[in-house]
């Protein structure tokens, strides 16, 4: 979808801080982060939110580089969230499919 702007970093005519990529799943750095660790996580496939997956896989593979992106930064022992904004009332502001990694300090709850 040409007027994403997640499809336009994927399709590499936007630059963007790349952190892991597979076949159908992207990781990169969030430009504007609300906690010390914030990455990206959204399908190289255009799926506008949560509502629209048809395959659970997909949200598998997105939790599970997650989980291995949490590791690898050092923050899984201390602890992270991955959150799923859907649609507008759920703080949704880009319509393309994304989980925020969130860590490196102590989050609070509830969130807002």
């Amino acid at each position: 979808m040409s007027d994403c702007i997640f499809c336009r970093i994927i399709a590499g005519e936007i630059p963007a801080a790349f952190v892991k990529r597979t076949d159908h799943v992207v990781a990169l750095r969030d430009t504007s982060p609300q906690a010390p660790t914030h990455i990206l996580i959204l399908p190289t496939e255009h799926i506008e939110s949560v509502e629209q997956v048809k395959d659970g896989r997909l949200l598998g593979d997105m939790m599970i580089m997650g989980r291995d992106l949490a590791r690898e930064i050092g923050i899984a022992d201390s602890g992270y969230r991955i959150v799923v904004n859907t649609n507008r009332d759920g703080g949704q502001t880009v319509f393309h499919l994304h989980a925020h990694l969130l860590g490196g300090r102590r989050l609070t709850w509830p969130p807002g």
